[in-house]
């Protein structure tokens, strides 16, 4: 019976996953400052009320993620405070920043969490430093798919690298750390993602940061050629800076059409704000950052 519904399929033009195909949803979201010590927010951060929070956690409930790259969350307890521990399990590096890059990944997933990037933070003495790397491999089935959570230096969104701008300069560090990252995956042979907030729009090929990490393995960018509606102007929508980029066996992985950004409602009206404006900012309330997200189909 199984077979005769497969070609029925097939007559009526409708696509048919392979036996035993699994589909993974994959997202990245930062939001924005997301902690539980308010009283060390720099002192230009609104501290969120219950009201934002909760708006924040029916936005990561619509999300639905399997697996979601999170950045600017300070740790396992501020997590929970947008998204349920008991449907995720939360993985974040070992270090006390209020900005940390970590994983929620929906339980009974198998997770592996591997020793952090620590390279990426280039002034770990800092008090608000740069930020490690969260690195984690997760199998659905037989399948196993190698993952980077980032949030690189700000200040060097796009142009040459080689500037000699202190912004640009610690950017072109890190691009060469993530490198080494994936040149080890590609020698791994495994399938593998990078995705957070690369604060990078890598809006042509010749980016200097595409171009670096696309030198140590073929990649797949999936916000290529697509504008971010995330808090659009009139203008219509700006360069992605939040990226999810695969690697591998897992560059055939994606579900084609599937890149979504979750826009928030409350995004509507002039200047990015809606009819309640006199409450305060929306995009300092909720986040400046829209969650992306990616289908994949494991084989």
């Amino acid at each position: 019976m199984p077979h005769l519904f497969a070609i029925l399929l097939i007559l009526l033009g409708l696509p048919v996953a392979p036996a035993g195909a699994a589909e993974l949803k994959l997202a990245t979201w930062n939001i924005a400052w997301l902690t539980d010590r308010d009283a060390e927010l720099p002192r230009d951060r609104t501290q969120r009320r219950p009201a934002d929070l909760d708006l924040l956690a029916g936005y990561a409930r619509r999300l639905e993620a399997d697996i979601l790259a999170l950045q600017e969350v300070d740790g396992p307890e501020a997590a929970a405070r947008v998204l349920d521990p008991r449907a995720y399990a939360f993985f974040f590096p070992a270090e006390d920043d209020l900005q940390r890059s970590g994983f929620a990944v929906r339980r009974g997933l198998r997770v592996t969490q591997h020793p952090d990037l620590e390279a990426l933070d280039l002034n770990p003495r800092a008090r608000f430093s740069l930020r490690r790397g969260t690195d984690i491999t997760v199998e659905q089935g037989g399948a196993r798919l190698r993952l980077l959570s980032i949030h690189l230096k700000s200040g060097c969104a796009s142009g040459p690298l080689g500037r000699p701008e202190h912004d640009c300069e610690r950017l072109a560090r890190q691009s060469e750390v993530l490198a080494r990252w994936v040149a080890a995956r590609r020698a791994e042979g495994v399938a593998f993602a990078l995705l957070g907030d690369f604060n990078r729009t890598m809006g042509n090929p010749s980016d200097d940061l595409w171009r670096r990490l696309a030198a140590e393995a073929p990649l797949l960018r999936a916000t290529e050629g697509v504008s971010n509606p995330c808090w659009a102007g009139p203008r219509g929508g700006r360069g992605f800076i939040d990226h999810i980029l695969l690697g591998g066996p897992a560059r055939d992985w994606a579900v084609p059409d599937s890149l979504r950004v979750m826009v928030y409602a409350e995004g509507r009206g002039a200047e990015g704000r809606s009819a309640d404006y006199r409450s305060g900012n929306w995009r300092d309330r909720l986040s400046d950052h829209c969650p992306v997200s990616l289908r994949l189909r494991l084989p």
